[in-house]
């Protein structure tokens, strides 16, 4: 009867046993039964997701074009019509993703609250890129310049070919594109080359203490007749600026178009030079006068 009873204990062991593995096998079965079964769904979801980012992201694109594309030909201003173009396909793709949120089923109430929560977060730890957001608004509202224009701003000079909503891109006139924080050019002096139809050109020009000043007046007034990217109606000067040190200095200033500034400034500048020549009238230039006491030393 012994022998009986301790046959019995282990069997009855190893049934206690194999009924929580039998359990945890028959868990295991059931999730990878679940997860085969919703599989299809989820992979339906997944796929219609892909399908409206990439439709989506076209149509925000199309749109984005047609748009400036038809501001342009309504001789809209091409910063406003680029900014406008920019903004409807962010928000056109804003749409997109709340669309495909919902397709999984994540309500849009809250993914408002919990982005509301992360963008206060988000801000104060880019609180220079909202600058240059805000300083980009007030560059677009003000419009100190536009596309296409000659600036000096953010320590840089270029003709403006982006104004976007944190960043402005220039190119320079040695073909470098250069990209500033609109922060940078809103927060400091702003100077636009291009903003009047006339820019004058100054050259500066120093004669000969024995030169007449009739005599050079009427020479450099000869000058400007011989530039031909001067504006032919525009008020030009001869300026008699200063009495330097070891000249006579003048100033001949002729208006022309801000295309042809420097066009403009190599013909005055060359003219000038022909016509003292020609006169007869030296420019000053330094000179070092050495002199020696006692006699040289021939050995």
């Amino acid at each position: 009867m012994f022998s009986i009873i301790a046959a019995a204990a282990p069997a009855a062991e190893s049934a206690a046993t194999a009924a929580p593995a039998a359990e945890s096998g028959g868990g295991i079965q059931a999730t990878i039964e679940s997860l085969l079964t919703q599989l299809p769904e989820w992979g339906m979801k997944i796929l219609g997701v892909l399908v409206l980012f990439i439709i989506g992201k076209w149509i925000a694109g199309r749109f984005a074009k047609m748009l400036q594309k038809q501001l342009d030909k309504r001789s809209f201003d091409k910063t406003l019509s680029r900014f406008f173009a920019t903004m409807v396909r962010t928000l056109i793709l804003v749409v997109v993703v709340l669309a495909m949120l919902s397709i999984f089923g994540i309500e849009t109430t809250s993914v408002a609250a919990v982005l509301g929560a992360a963008a206060f977060a988000v801000g104060l730890a880019l609180q220079g890129s909202l600058a240059n957001f805000a300083a980009g608004v007030m560059l677009i509202v003000f419009r100190p310049f536009k596309v296409g224009d000659l600036v000096s701003a953010g320590g840089e000079v270029g003709v403006v070919d982006v104004l976007g909503l944190f960043t402005t891109t220039l190119d320079t006139p040695d073909n470098r594109r250069i990209i500033v924080p609109n922060s940078a050019i809103f927060g400091g002096n702003i100077v636009n080359m291009t903003h009047h139809p006339r820019r004058r050109v100054d050259i500066s020009v120093g004669v000969d203490y024995a030169a007449d000043l009739d005599q050079t007046r009427k020479v450099l007034e000869g000058v400007i007749a011989n530039v031909p990217s001067r504006v032919p109606d525009a008020p030009h000067q001869i300026f008699l600026s200063a009495l330097g040190g070891s000249s006579v200095d003048w100033e001949v200033r002729i208006w022309t178009k801000p295309a042809d500034y420097w066009t403009c400034w190599q013909e005055t500048t060359a003219a000038t030079k022909k016509a003292l020549d020609a006169a007869g009238i030296s420019i000053p230039f330094p000179q070092m006068d050495v002199h020696l006491d006692g006699k040289l030393d021939k050995s």
